[in-house]
């Protein structure tokens, strides 16, 4: 059977001092999956972009700023993450230079910036602290994972690096 996944982006926004990382607290939604949360910035690819107009476009959607620096990190494959079982790819960015201000909250809940040392104090998906070391670290070569999903729930983790 063809694996025909969601395709989107995942961003994480460093401060200018680069000790920081912007992210959404996902507090806004009552019916929202990620409810309660962090998050990076990011959603599903719109048929007439590549991957990094999209992450532009989310990051200006989501927090009002401009990508001028990014790098892709890496890609991960999330069989059965949706709602009902989907299966999303995502290609993960760090921005490492933007302009203009970053709104405060914006509909899925607040903008906060966080110290990278303290990321692994937060709510969040499980799976992301597997992945996240990956995006942060000095290693140029991008990162390329599987990272199932069963019931809500992360089943296993894997990766490469290219």
């Amino acid at each position: 059977m063809p694996y025909t996944p969601i395709v989107a982006t995942l961003g994480y926004v460093l401060s200018p001092d680069g000790r920081e990382v912007l992210l959404v607290h996902r507090n806004a939604r009552a019916d929202d999956q990620h409810l309660g949360k962090y998050n990076g910035l990011g959603g599903k690819l719109e048929a007439d972009e590549d991957v990094v107009a999209g992450m532009r476009r989310e990051i200006f959607e989501e927090a009002g700023i401009d990508c001028e620096q990014l790098v892709l990190r890496g890609t991960i494959s999330w069989p059965g993450f949706g709602k009902h079982g989907e299966d999303w790819l995502g290609f993960i960015f760090l921005i490492t230079g933007f302009s203009g201000t970053p709104f405060t909250s914006n509909p899925e809940g607040e903008l906060k910036w966080v110290p990278l040392e303290r990321l692994h104090e937060l709510p969040m998906w499980e799976g992301d602290r597997n992945f996240l070391p990956l995006v942060f670290d000095d290693d140029p070569r991008a990162f390329h994972g599987v990272m199932p999903y069963r019931d809500g729930r992360m089943v296993s983790w894997r990766y490469s690096r290219a």
